[in-house]
């Protein structure tokens, strides 16, 4: 059960750096969160892309 759960923190990640709102809308649904990471990635994406990773990483 442990490995299954470490395949899709890796896939999630993968997402994040490459689609961020994907990422975070297959980890949280549509929320704040989406639509905040929307806004990150229209203005300039490497800030979408860190809101992800920490969305995805359970950082924040």
């Amino acid at each position: 059960m442990r490995q299954s759960r470490s395949r899709t923190s890796v896939v999630e990640i993968i997402l994040a750096i490459f689609l961020p709102p994907l990422a975070v809308f297959l980890h949280d649904g549509i929320g704040t969160s989406f639509w905040i990471n929307i806004i990150l990635t229209l203005l300039f994406i490497l800030p979408g892309i860190i809101h992800a990773l920490l969305v995805v990483t359970d950082s924040i």
